[in-house]
């Protein structure tokens, strides 16, 4: 009819009602993989002898993933705050890239778009990222990061009332964290092209043993930046000298 409004295919959908819907909807897939591993966050907090208030601490002032298993780990190893630092740093340095690509302009300025920023996890990132930026909107987008936060929170709490229950700790839970890390190597390893970094992490972790048994997680942490920054440095060169990857001239092209 004339005078109605059409809404475009592929287009946000109307109403503030109907983006929080579709935000939440977004959040449920993120939610089954995030829910699991915040109750894993909470057992891990009991059985490390933490306070249990820590596990929505940590949910609600860090919001890191795997960051956040890292740390109940090391706070319950009393390990040095500068490891600490350095090492969620190291962490979490991809974050600072995801800002880049991700569609912030969709978000409103103001207090949205700053816990937006807050809670840009890995999810977040992979569910807009690729989106068209026509179907998104600020509501839509902060739904789904608060929703995967509550996931995450209540996951924690869940799994502080389930450890606390148990009659007995689960022998060898604190592992968990440990395979995780093994399996996100294996892979990033699975091309033959990333086998010398893991080459490199070997030597970075056997020198820091070596030469700082008590403390060795700062030095290798260290040492294999500095060997990464290396191998790219040579890589790049190799490739400039080998001409691999350069544009074709014109007599190529002819």
């Amino acid at each position: 009819m004339p005078g109605a409004t059409t809404h475009q295919p592929g287009a946000a959908p109307d109403g503030r009602a109907a983006q929080i819907r579709a935000g939440l909807s977004d959040s449920l897939g993120v939610g089954l993989g995030i829910f699991p591993l915040g109750i894993a966050l909470g057992v891990l907090v009991i059985q490390a002898g933490l306070p249990w208030w820590l596990a929505p601490a940590l949910s609600i002032g860090i919001f890191a993933g795997s960051v956040e298993l890292l740390l109940v780990t090391m706070l319950s190893a009393a390990m040095p705050l500068v490891t600490i630092a350095v090492t969620v740093l190291a962490v979490n340095f991809r974050h600072v890239f995801y800002p880049l690509s991700f569609p912030l302009g969709r978000v409103t300025p103001g207090l949205p778009r700053a816990y937006s920023v807050y809670a840009m996890i890995d999810e977040a990132y992979a569910t807009y990222v690729l989106m068209p930026p026509e179907r998104l909107s600020s509501a839509r987008i902060v739904t789904m990061q608060l929703a995967s936060q509550a996931y995450w929170v209540g996951g924690g709490l869940v799994g502080v009332v389930f450890a606390q229950l148990l009659p007995h700790p689960i022998e060898g839970f604190e592992f968990a964290l440990c395979a995780l890390f093994i399996v996100m190597s294996l892979d990033a390893a699975r091309s033959k092209r990333e086998l010398p970094s893991i080459l490199l992490a070997g030597v970075a972790v056997a020198a820091a043993l070596l030469a700082f048994p008590s403390q060795p997680l700062l030095p290798a942490l260290v040492l294999y930046a500095m060997l990464l920054t290396l191998r790219f440095l040579w890589s790049r060169r190799r490739d400039r000298d080998t001409g691999t990857g350069a544009e074709p001239g014109p007599e190529a092209a002819a």
